[in-house]
């Protein structure tokens, strides 16, 4: 099948399925590419950390993707998912049934809300109104007990989202201290994770050099204990309950919920299951990258936007080579990459199956950051 009859559709529209369209537009130019997702917005989510203390707004980082869209003459149809039919060609929307002849799936996660109280913790990566919600009831706060923490999918744990909270914990302590009049002395900040040394896909030094930084910071830390729950005035865990006014936690992950009617397999967590070239296992010309599939690679294999990028271009290269009736060859390069960062400082950490390497605080990692969310966004805006 040439490029130029194939009609290739993409779900999502964030960091892995945006990257994926951009790539098969340079490798397809006569291609008909379709992006189907509920809106036409993107949501630069690693900044999410900066609306709580208000270095951002949710305006900031909200990017409307019609110029996008144009510039790589990509169609848009606005809906939700529900299924997919026929081996993956034919996708099942709210509005529709849309064919095709090869399939992206990056329409990302979701997190696992089963834990009992889950309603009374706010989860930041949620999206804008949850940061907003953040940034409204610290400011409504004027001391108090504060509880951080994240959690796992006990079926597949790699599939976590813990960088942010680390963010978000270091974030609120500077911009505690940053108020000045002994503020941060009447909040009790405290860190709690089931694993005994949380954040352990970042690497045994940065474990460490995070757990001191807490130590230093005048953090509690309840550590290696099974969270039971949640209520409005605490987190109940296997050894004790930690006293909460606030309660940010970030859920482990889990695939979006219309993997159930996809007719594929899906992986112990619920995602769908990739081999080393992120083809979909047991689909032809189905492919996923992102939050929403299950990867082969070491167990600290990251679910971050960096990641979702490299699993993107692998993707798209490998569709091309499938319509072409030729084997793939690509494979997304196994790496984490990202800055812990402060409000005001920030840790570089990187690791790839060689090398495993940190730099300590720096206020030239938190503009390092925000020239990086600059530089990715002039594509959008």
């Amino acid at each position: 099948m040439s490029h130029e009859s194939a009609r290739i559709v993409i779900l999502g529209a964030g960091f892995a399925a945006l990257t994926a369209a951009r790539e098969l537009r340079k490798g397809a130019p006569e291609a008909s590419i379709t992006l189907i997702s509920p809106t036409t917005d993107f949501v630069y989510l690693p900044s999410l950390i900066w609306i709580p203390p208000g270095i951002r707004k949710g305006s900031d980082l909200v990017i409307p993707l019609a110029r996008f869209l144009n510039k790589y003459r990509i169609d848009h149809i606005s809906g939700s998912v529900t299924g997919m039919k026929n081996g993956g060609r034919t996708v099942l929307t709210e509005g529709g049934e849309i064919e095709n002849d090869a399939l992206i799936i990056a329409t990302g996660g979701r997190f696992l809300k089963g834990m009992p109280g889950i309603e009374h913790a706010l989860t930041l990566c949620e999206g804008v109104s949850a940061a907003e919600a953040i940034g409204k009831r610290l400011r409504e706060m004027e001391g108090g007990s504060i509880a951080f923490g994240f959690g796992a999918n006990p079926k597949e744990p790699s599939a976590m989202r813990g960088g942010p909270m680390f963010e978000l914990l270091f974030g609120v302590d500077t911009w505690l201290r940053q108020q000045g009049k002994g503020k941060r002395e009447r909040f009790q900040l405290t860190f709690f994770n089931a694993a005994a040394e949380p954040g352990k896909r970042l690497g045994e030094k940065a474990v460490k050099g995070l757990l001191a930084k807490m130590q230093k910071r005048d953090i509690a830390t309840q550590l290696g204990h099974k969270i039971k729950g949640f209520s409005a005035t605490a987190v109940s865990t296997e050894a004790a309950d930690i006293p909460a006014d606030l309660i940010l936690f970030m859920p482990g992950l889990t695939g979006p919920a219309w993997a159930e009617s996809s007719g594929i397999a899906l992986s112990d967590g619920g995602f769908f299951p990739a081999n080393e070239f992120c083809e979909v296992k047991g689909m032809e010309r189905v492919f996923v990258a992102g939050d929403a599939g299950s990867y082969p690679g070491p167990d600290w294999l990251p679910k971050q936007a960096h990641m979702a990028d490299l699993q993107a271009r692998a993707a798209a290269e490998n569709l091309l080579l499938a319509l072409a009736g030729k084997a793939p060859t690509a494979r997304p390069r196994t790496e984490l990459i990202c800055v812990v960062d402060s409000v005001n400082a920030g840790i570089l950490v990187y690791r790839d199956p060689k090398r495993n390497w940190v730099l300590p605080s720096s206020r030239l990692f938190h503009w390092a950051k925000r020239y990086f969310e600059r530089r990715y966004l002039r594509e959008f805006r």
